[in-house]
């Protein structure tokens, strides 16, 4: 049985009174950044368990009636079709998956920026596109000296070159898709224009991690380090919140560097002095007041260092991360203490592939795979390649067969399924790999039950296979990764192509 180290209602009454609290003290409108993601932070269930992936829009979803939203989107990152990691779309297209997403929980999302805009060709596409759904889309420029030439940048020339996004709501959430869309940005231009139209209003930060009550030195703050890797953010005391009130907290080394610089802005906008003694005052964030059980939290935020490790080595592997962030991957999971034989799926990985490759003398041995799996109640099972399907298909069978009570030698797919799916990739759609990825495998299983007993007693396991870990000795295909994501299975894989193949998306 999962435990669970953290109490979403208890933090969904605590952050939504503390936003309202926030508001009260402002004067006019509160622009509010989010950063982090709002809808789906797998990242904080993965590392608070029991946290719901989605509780913070729940938080907006208990003050609709207050808010308007604001989503930006960088025009480079349209150009370059940035993809979002968990989900693996790009960021433009996660736009419209947020606008549903918002709608679906009563919020209004009607309003979209693009940043630091210079007619790039994709960008004046998408444009047109999110014109034609009937939503607005609004363009910023970039800001030349942006931001320490604070008097260009607050100026007509700056923050007033770009056009005001007409908002109604004493809340106005700015977000994005991911980081460095320019949601600060956003608000800080629509605070110069509201100040320059006769009218008062504030800015504060809604962001989870680091926590700022967590020591420093923290699993949960560590793992935030390790997420980060590729942008080289760190941890540190803020120093300026201890100064001003002589109690310790935690912050990210951007945000200290930029807060002396960001509160001149704030100063300049307003005309008046900063409310703000710290980058932790700025933020209204009460994620640490939803731990109930430390213990559970520091063991989730261990694994997580390890797994963000394991993929960093990967992506570096598939041309996606450089060199330095794998060594920073590494100093942060020394820090923490950890290495990679701390993830139990590792080890069973790596002794099933030695087994597979000693009963398989003969052969070519470079293409033996093995999976291990282990469920959120301690199951283990193994699972190698095969010529009928990939070693994640077969991890995965196992594991439902171990759940449903199954013996392991039962087929649980009908030989004359896989074969006439193996025969239809090799002879009418040509394909060189026919062994079954996991999302073919789900398919097949769900075809047998219809006749099969104990494949029906399989799918009703699927949903136990959730929050399980899994370890590959090689990197997985596209259509492993695709079943293993709607399956919600954290996993984490050895650099190694599959194949010999430059191109092997099977």
């Amino acid at each position: 049985m999962k435990k669970t180290g953290f109490d979403n209602d208890k933090y969904l009454t605590e952050q939504a009174r503390y936003i309202l609290e926030r508001v009260s003290q402002s004067e006019g409108r509160l622009y509010l950044e989010c950063g982090g993601k709002l809808l789906f932070d797998y990242h904080a269930s993965r590392v608070l368990p029991g946290f719901e992936p989605s509780v913070k829009m729940r938080v907006f979803e208990s003050l609709k009636d207050k808010i308007d939203v604001i989503i930006c989107i960088y025009a480079g990152d349209i150009e370059r079709r940035k993809i979002r990691s968990d989900f693996g779309i790009s960021y433009d297209s996660d736009v419209f998956k947020m606008i549903d997403d918002f709608a679906s929980y009563g919020l209004r999302c009607d309003k979209v920026v693009i940043t630091r805009y210079e007619n790039q060709p994709a960008a004046m596409l998408f444009k047109q596109k999110i014109e034609s759904k009937g939503i607005k889309c609004y363009t910023h420029s970039a800001t030349p000296g942006y931001p320490t030439d604070i008097d260009v940048v607050v100026s007509d020339e700056g923050y007033g070159k770009n056009e005001y996004i007409p908002v109604e709501r004493p809340i106005v959430l700015v977000t994005a898709p991911g980081p460095g869309s320019g949601k600060l940005a956003t608000c800080l231009g629509q605070m110069y224009h509201e100040y320059r139209m006769g009218n008062k209003c504030s800015y504060a930060k809604f962001e989870t991690f680091p926590v700022w009550n967590l020591p420093l030195d923290h699993p949960v703050n560590i793992a935030y380090e390790a997420a980060t890797a590729d942008i080289g953010d760190v941890n540190l005391i803020d120093h300026f919140h201890l100064q001003a009130y002589g109690t310790i907290a935690v912050n990210y080394s951007r945000d200290l560097e930029a807060f002396p610089l960001l509160r001149r802005i704030l100063e300049r906008i307003t005309g008046s002095t900063c409310t703000y003694q710290s980058p932790t005052d700025m933020g209204v964030n009460r994620i640490g007041f939803g731990i109930v059980d430390d213990s559970v939290c520091r063991l989730a935020g261990c694994q997580e260092i390890i797994r963000r490790y394991l993929t960093t080595r990967v992506q570096y592997a598939q041309g996606i991360a450089n060199e330095e962030t794998v060594t920073r991957a590494k100093a942060i999971m020394d820090k923490a203490g950890l290495s990679p034989e701390n993830r139990k799926v590792v080890a069973l990985a790596s002794q099933a592939l030695e087994q597979c490759i000693a009963q398989h003398k003969e052969g070519n041995k470079g293409t033996i795979c093995a999976a291990a799996l282990e469920t959120v109640n301690g199951i283990t099972v193994t699972g190698h390649n095969s010529p009928l399907m990939h070693a994640g298909s077969a991890v995965i069978l196992n594991a439902l067969k171990a759940l449903a009570g199954v013996s392991k030698e039962e087929m649980l797919i009908s030989p004359d399924v896989i074969d006439a799916i193996t025969r239809m990739k090799r002879d009418v759609l040509t394909g060189r790999g026919v062994s079954l990825n996991i999302d073919e495998i789900l398919i097949c299983l769900a075809m047998s039950s219809t006749s099969n007993k104990n494949a029906e007693k399989a799918m009703q396991k699927l949903p136990d296979l959730r929050d399980a870990e899994v370890h590959f000795t090689h990197i997985p295909s596209a259509g492993d990764t695709i079943g293993l994501r709607k399956l919600g299975i954290n996993v984490t894989s050895e650099p190694r192509f599959p194949s010999k193949n430059v191109y092997n998306p099977a």
